[in-house]
């Protein structure tokens, strides 16, 4: 792989705290992508909101505002987590699809091409900038747009199953598995609009746990203990 585009979810960042940042966590994960950038691989970032908010819990707040707070949080993430990438020797720069003033630049495929092209992480923070989109839109259109080679899903579980592990102790685990499967038995590896996105692309995703030792890096060079989600 040349260019992958790494997912993280926010509660993934959170750690134990289930809310905002657990430090030893991102440290993990930066040392993780800096093997990777040292090895001449290109990386992007998607990540989620959770760790802060969830737009769809708010009974009383109008759709539409809701995901905006939403798309605030994955930029406060975004900032955090590219720091935490600097400190350990990386070069970094944040992309919206909206203005943030000074915080962060517009999103256009040719400043992200030319980050790549000098070496730099690059966040692609606040998703769609429209409502009614996840970040897993996000990222899947993302990669699409920079011509991404894959998708890495850092989750909290190691694959695809099934059904519900955590309910289903029988449940089965796929080593590979394809796109059109996935929509067809509704197995929510991301959402529908990014299932159909990501098949109508061709674009491959690499399922697998954020917790297991060198994922990351694991799921790149081919030692990969996840789900491959062919197209």
């Amino acid at each position: 792989m040349k260019r992958v585009l790494l997912k993280l979810s926010g509660e993934a960042l959170a750690g134990e705290n289930k809310t905002g940042f657990d430090e030893t966590t991102v440290r993990t994960v930066a040392m993780q992508v800096k093997h990777l950038v040292d090895e001449g691989i290109e990386v992007g970032i998607v990540i989620g909101g959770g760790n802060f908010w969830r737009g769809r819990t708010s009974e009383h707040i109008d759709r539409t505002k809701a995901d905006q707070i939403g798309m605030l949080a994955t930029v406060m993430n975004c900032i955090y987590v590219s720091e935490i990438f600097r400190s350990v020797g990386m070069m970094t720069n944040i992309l919206t699809p909206f203005e943030c003033g000074t915080f962060t630049k517009l999103f256009s495929k040719d400043r992200a091409n030319k980050y790549f092209s000098k070496g730099l992480v690059v966040f692609f923070a606040g998703g769609t900038g429209h409502p009614y989109f996840s970040t897993d839109t996000g990222v899947v259109l993302r990669a699409v747009e920079v011509e991404a080679d894959a998708i890495l899903l850092a989750k909290a579980i190691d694959g695809v199953y099934d059904s519900d592990p955590k309910v289903n102790a029988s449940a089965k685990k796929y080593d590979q598995i394809s796109i059109s499967q996935v929509i067809a038995d509704k197995l929510q590896v991301v959402d529908l609009t990014a299932s159909i996105l990501a098949m109508e692309n061709k674009m491959p995703m690499y399922v697998f746990a954020l917790n297991e030792e060198n994922s990351i890096v694991k799921a790149v060079s081919g030692d990969f203990h996840g789900t491959v989600v062919t197209v």
